[in-house]
């Protein structure tokens, strides 16, 4: 998912430097030629029942990776007794009688343009395991598609003018890197793997072309632009398998200026802070450049111990990035067209612990959601008198999941025939939150 981890300076999540982030290829322009290309396996194009989705439209989703608490971010229960409520205690929103937790204060104050979902609940309590649920809809042992490679496999992985991936994902979701992609494409085909710094997206890519260099692409494109009317006219692109077709869409388009905030004006940048926000503002540009499905993933969520201290640190963070980034999308009237999603896998025991953190707890967990023409400034759903369960309206990783296909107008029957010749359902169930309330 899409996360631009910063520390302050120029440098990811993963070490490295923003300016280095696209390196593309896979190709080698040097040694791409159209005897090779012609030669190139033709991708297998699973058969579905869409022919791709009504809207244009994008979902950013804010994950929270480790399973933020759901009752110090947006169910602070401070009537509760002391060891279930909020340590960071409340805020007051501009919702009557609708606090958030206590590091939330922008927030609180766009409070109108947001939903807040209390009765959001997963089936387990196991970090990868309810990765899977969330990302997918559907339990691990399923091996189902992920949201983000659904959106991909629908409307293709590149965006068909601007060449930016469909799927965009930085940043680590769940724990254990032995586990696979999460979240990734299952049996649909690395074609519609996330594009990742450090995924499959760029294994297989040879090219090493930073963005400082695309920025002026007078010599690129002067030995590539009759390639690109050739293969254009022959229709070789066909013939070119998954990964170096997203490659060469992404070089010959304009995608990389997107991941490039010296594009952007420099007071907006300041706006949205370092860190998560430089994370959040990347988003936005890649969805206005044609990515379908950002995912941006903050570390350090697991807080099993001081909680209040962890809260302190990355509640503000989350703060200032979500507020710039909700504000910035209405002054840009794209408020209907980018859906954000804030969660994580799980929430927290509602009883403080003895190391002053809180446990796993699958059965309530955080969900916020702002734009994408949805109806906001409520509520979704109420918890129990000490954030335990749900008590109203229960909403499942299926109701999420059936809400993005609305937003992303992806219909609800779609299915894709899996490596067995079976027509496999994306959305079994759910049903959109608002139709929930």
């Amino acid at each position: 998912m899409l996360t631009v981890y910063t520390d302050g300076t120029s440098r990811t999540c993963d070490g490295l430097r923003r300016r280095n982030f696209i390196q593309v290829g896979g190709l080698g322009v040097a040694g791409l030629t159209l005897p090779q290309l012609l030669g190139a396996r033709k991708a297998a194009a699973a058969e579905s029942n869409t022919n791709g989705p009504t809207n244009d439209t994008s979902v950013v989703w804010l994950w929270l990776n480790g399973g933020p608490t759901h009752i110090e971010t947006f169910d602070p229960k401070m009537e509760a007794p002391v060891e279930f409520r909020s340590v960071t205690g409340e805020v007051k929103t501009t919702l009557p009688g609708v606090t958030l937790g206590g590091n939330f204060e922008r927030m609180a104050q766009l409070a109108d343009k947001m939903t807040f979902v209390r009765s959001f609940t997963v089936p387990t309590s196991s970090h990868n395991r309810a990765c899977f649920w969330v990302n997918t809809g559907h339990d691990q042992r399923a091996h189902h598609p992920s949201l983000g490679s659904i959106t991909s496999r629908v409307r293709g992985s590149n965006h068909a003018v601007t060449g930016m991936p469909t799927y965009v994902q930085m940043g680590r979701i769940g724990f254990n890197d032995d586990a696979p992609i999460i979240p990734g494409p299952a049996w649909l085909g690395k074609a519609y793997a996330p594009f990742t710094p450090g995924g499959d997206a760029l294994k297989n890519m040879n090219l090493s072309t930073e963005i400082t260099r695309l920025d002026d692409r007078r010599s690129l494109l002067k030995n590539l632009d009759q390639f690109k009317r050739d293969v254009d006219a022959s229709g070789v692109m066909d013939g070119i398998d998954g990964l170096n077709q997203q490659a060469l869409n992404l070089i010959l388009g304009h995608a990389p200026h997107a991941f490039d905030l010296k594009q952007e004006d420099p007071r907006v940048v300041a706006g949205y802070g370092k860190g998560l926000g430089e994370s959040m503002l990347t988003a936005r540009r890649l969805c206005e450049t044609g990515c379908g499905f950002v995912a941006v993933s903050q570390q350090g969520w697991d807080m099993h111990g001081k909680i209040k201290r962890g809260m302190d640190a990355r509640g503000v963070e989350v703060d200032r990035a979500v507020a710039a980034f909700i504000e910035d999308v209405h002054q840009r009237g794209l408020s209907e067209k980018i859906l954000l999603v804030i969660s994580g896998e799980f929430g927290r025991t509602p009883r403080i612990n003895k190391n002053a953190g809180r446990d796993h707890w699958g059965q309530l967990s955080t969900l916020a959601l702002a734009g994408g023409g949805l109806s906001v400034g409520q509520v979704v759903g109420t918890s129990s008198a000490k954030a335990e369960v749900p008590q109203s309206s229960e909403v499942t990783p299926q109701d999420l999941m059936a809400t993005l296909f609305h937003v992303l107008g992806i219909p609800p029957e779609t299915y894709f025939i899996d490596p067995a010749g079976r027509p496999i359902p994306m959305l079994d169930r759910g049903k959109p939150i608002a139709e929930l309330v």
